[in-house]
């Protein structure tokens, strides 16, 4: 699941340490031409959320697998129309597939073809959920961006956490993750500085992590997704990060129902528009 959510925008960090911040911005600048490497990365999600056989417009139903379920016909847990009867369970903590007598392992966040749809299972061990998709055209919408504003790309200094426990929460693919408490970074405006929640969020294939902000602010129902954006950390010079509020995100809840929205991180609010980074509007 997660996956998708990280195909473009998002930037793996290894883990580190740091203090203060090092950068200024102003929340009202000219817009500039868009960076070269951030447009690819927007043409290169754009064309995943329209092609993609796992992409969220195409996601027909998100369940958790508990004790078990059947995807299939009308009476199944799952009504799959055209689906024969099969029967998803965790054993040992694995999702397993049952069709037909017969049970084979289900690699987690990876999809595999089942009666010509793709099907994935994510989600830790005992918490697994199954996504079911349709291979048919999805009702697809370009994703939306404010103009770039440079002056919303801040050089930023992560303050570790004192105490770094785990928190679970909803990534951005509304799947549930064992996160981190990475520290924070701060921001300054004319009226002070703002501080945010750094988390560390597992990878897909389990051997990164990714630092991530979940945030709200006052583009929040006026012009982005009323739930909050996320944007990531990326490795910068001298051990810093660079903060990059142009590559704000939206979580897979803005494309889609089947996904449920990750709650706000406590603290998470910026005091002010921030007009960069992904939009959403009455066509989504």
């Amino acid at each position: 699941m997660l996956l998708g959510a990280r195909v473009v925008g998002r930037v793996v960090s290894r883990l580190g340490a740091a203090a203060l911040i090092v950068a200024t911005a102003a929340s009202t600048a000219t817009a500039q031409p868009v960076p070269e490497d951030l447009r690819r990365e927007r043409d290169e999600f754009s064309r995943w959320l329209r092609d993609a056989p796992t992409s969220p417009y195409r996601a027909l139903v998100m369940q958790a697998i508990g004790n078990g379920l059947t995807l299939g016909p009308a009476s199944a847990d799952v009504p799959i129309p055209g689906q024969a009867l099969v029967r998803i369970e965790e054993r040992r903590g694995s999702p397993v597939l049952v069709e037909g007598g017969a049970a084979r392992p289900l690699a987690r966040n990876r999809a595999v073809t089942l009666g010509g749809r793709p099907l994935m299972a994510a989600g830790p061990a005992g918490r697994s959920v199954v996504v079911a998709y349709d291979q048919t055209a999805p009702r697809y919408h370009p994703p939306a961006y404010f103009p770039y504003q440079p002056a919303w790309r801040f050089t930023v200094k992560l303050v570790p956490a004192p105490r770094p426990g785990s928190v679970r929460i909803l990534a951005p693919d509304g799947v549930e993750s064992e996160a981190t408490e990475a520290g924070t970074v701060s921001i300054p405006f004319k009226t002070g500085a703002v501080a945010l929640r750094v988390l560390r969020l597992p990878a897909p294939d389990g051997e990164e992590s990714e630092l991530e902000i979940y945030y709200r602010d006052g583009t929040n129902d006026r012009g982005s997704y009323p739930a909050g954006r996320f944007v990531s950390l990326v490795p910068g010079p001298d051990g810093g990060y660079i903060l990059d509020f142009n590559r704000s995100r939206n979580p897979f809840c803005a494309y889609s129902t089947v996904y449920p929205c990750p709650a706000p991180w406590r603290g998470n609010s910026i005091p002010t528009a921030v007009t960069a980074g992904e939009q959403y509007g009455p066509a989504h």
